[in-house]
């Protein structure tokens, strides 16, 4: 929106001496001293934390309209108000006068003045550092001991995402989809999408907050949260715009609690996938890519052949065209069901995201690796209990067609067609009758070569280097409940392994990732021929 007050709250010109050292992203609240969503007053300049932290910021604008209630409108229309503020993440400009986010300008540019002074302070903080930790890594005899000290030591170029309130479980799978390479090149190759119209057009949007429900885009605020990781430009990154989205075509995820990791991913693929299909704010997807084909042939690897990989029956048993999200994750399921009266088979095909694994009940009491009292679980005893024939019980009797009537059935699922990403959730989380448990069992899995074969349904149809998987992401559930814990995820980039941890990333290893008890699996479909060990 438009705010009408910024002449006269916007008070302070672009001088360093006035703001603290260091990097405006890591600032410190002048009250509490917390260093997680600094927000800067365009008044006076001090620091102060955001409403999801301790909410110094609003307090420091509620404190100055106290002396100001005594005097005459005229008066404090002179006065500086302390109502606008600015994100020294994002840039981002609020007002709590409007209680909105700001797009317009003061006649002399100010805020934009402002916001390219701290952009600046922030960069020249990052070289800095950046050199110190370059200097670091010289006199450093290994980097793989580096490697091996297990979080001492900063990512360099890997960006967190800070903790809005209980929203680990949105930002460990963030930072999971952002390590597929494949997925997270295609949004980040978009052209961005203007969502305003009038008089505010053709300004760079710095937040969509403001635009109303019928603008606000999934598609654009995911892309912009994709381009702020792994830029290296900043330690963390605040995702509230893409909070704010969801929230707005999310109910489900609505408030501050802790939300199960997996059901918001599914949300997440899903409305990414109806929006890709149907365009945002007027923009079909195929004129994206038109678009988007303007582009150098380098930048765009990644996504070639990602629209290539379904053939019209299968888009039809998906229902509808085709995105990046069914062309990555999508697989088909072969559902066989037999009458064990009259032998009668019925097959159905199911398209899938993703597969849901029950953890065997024999190893439900195995809670680590070392832990002794029989075999460790593993991925396969899960992959081979969701695919083993089954014998529905009374409660899932069969309607057989040829006997016209509900008969005991047997049940088999198979995979007739694998995805290019093969996403396994463990099924951690079950119901009692009155709470909601969690399996943690540990289950091994392996790093390189998931060989998928023996699961489909024709593996003859295809290459041996098409069915072997490499791990890419995980995500780990810590605590007792699914209401409860945190969320945290390990993912793979150019050849090291990290550790995200909200707006803490690490350096780790793979001794430390295979002891971690998985609650999401990402796979990547192995491109080039390697020597490794099958699972």
């Amino acid at each position: 929106m438009e705010c009408p007050h910024l002449s006269s709250s916007v008070c302070i010109a672009p001088d360093s001496a006035k703001f603290p050292n260091g990097s405006p992203s890591s600032w410190c609240c002048s009250v509490c001293r917390s260093n997680k969503s600094p927000w800067v007053c365009l008044t006076c300049s001090s620091v102060h934390c955001g409403r999801y932290v301790n909410g110094h910021a609003k307090k420091h604008y509620e404190d100055a309209q106290v002396p100001l209630t005594n005097h005459k409108k005229s008066e404090k229309q002179d006065k500086p108000q302390h109502t606008v503020c600015m994100d020294c993440s994002s840039y981002s400009t609020y007002c709590y006068r409007c209680d909105d986010f700001v797009v317009n300008d003061t006649k002399l540019g100010l805020v934009q003045k402002v916001r390219e002074h701290l952009q600046n302070l922030e960069n020249s903080a990052f070289t800095a550092d950046r050199h110190r930790k370059r200097k670091l890594l010289e006199n450093s005899s290994l980097n793989s001991k580096l490697l091996k000290v297990n979080g001492s030591t900063a990512a360099i170029c890997a960006t967190g995402l800070r903790n809005l309130g209980n929203t680990c479980f949105m930002n460990a799978i963030l930072q999971s989809l952002s390590n597929i390479e494949q997925f997270c090149c295609y949004f980040k190759e978009l052209p961005a999408v203007e969502l305003r119209n009038g008089k505010t057009a053709g300004r760079r949007t710095y937040h969509t907050r403001s635009q109303g429900d019928n603008n606000v885009s999934l598609v654009e605020e995911f892309r912009k949260t994709l381009c702020a990781l792994w830029q290296g430009s900043q330690t963390a990154f605040s995702p509230e715009s893409l909070f704010y989205v969801v929230w707005k075509i999310m109910p489900n995820f609505r408030g501050y609690q802790q939300q199960d990791a997996h059901e918001f991913m599914r949300y997440l693929l899903d409305h990414l996938h109806l929006e890709l299909q149907g365009g945002f704010n007027g923009v079909s997807r195929s004129a994206i890519l038109q678009e988007n084909s303007t582009l150098s042939a380098s930048n765009k690897c990644c996504m070639k052949g990602i629209y290539k990989t379904n053939s019209p029956k299968t888009e039809r048993k998906e229902n509808g065209a085709s995105t990046v999200v069914t062309a990555i994750f999508g697989g088909i399921l072969q559902n066989e069901v037999n009458c064990l009266i009259c032998g009668t088979e019925s097959r159905k095909f199911d398209p899938f995201l993703d597969l849901s694994l029950d953890i065997p009940s024999q190893f439900r009491n195995k809670r680590s690796k070392n832990q002794e009292n029989g075999p460790v679980c593993s991925l396969r005893d899960c992959l081979r209990s969701f695919t083993d024939l089954e014998e529905l019980d009374e409660t899932e009797l069969y309607m057989c067609h040829k006997c016209k009537k509900k008969q005991k059935s047997t049940k088999k699922f198979w995979i007739q067609k694998l995805p290019k990403v093969l996403c396994l959730h463990l099924k951690r989380f079950h119901w009692t009758a009155y709470l909601r448990n969690k399996v943690d069992t540990y289950v091994e899995f392996p790093l390189r070569g998931l060989d998928m074969k023996c699961y489909l349904l024709e593996p003859e149809n295809r290459g041996p280097e098409h069915c072997l998987y490499d791990l890419a992401a995980v995500v780990v559930h810590h605590g007792s409940g699914v209401g409860s814990g945190h969320y945290t995820a390990y993912a793979t980039h150019e050849g090291r392994w990290f550790h995200f941890n909200d707006s803490t990333v690490t350096l780790t290893d793979e001794d430390t990732v295979v002891k971690a008890k998985a609650y999401i699996l990402f796979y990547v479909e192995r491109q080039a021929k390697a020597g490794s060990d099958k699972l």
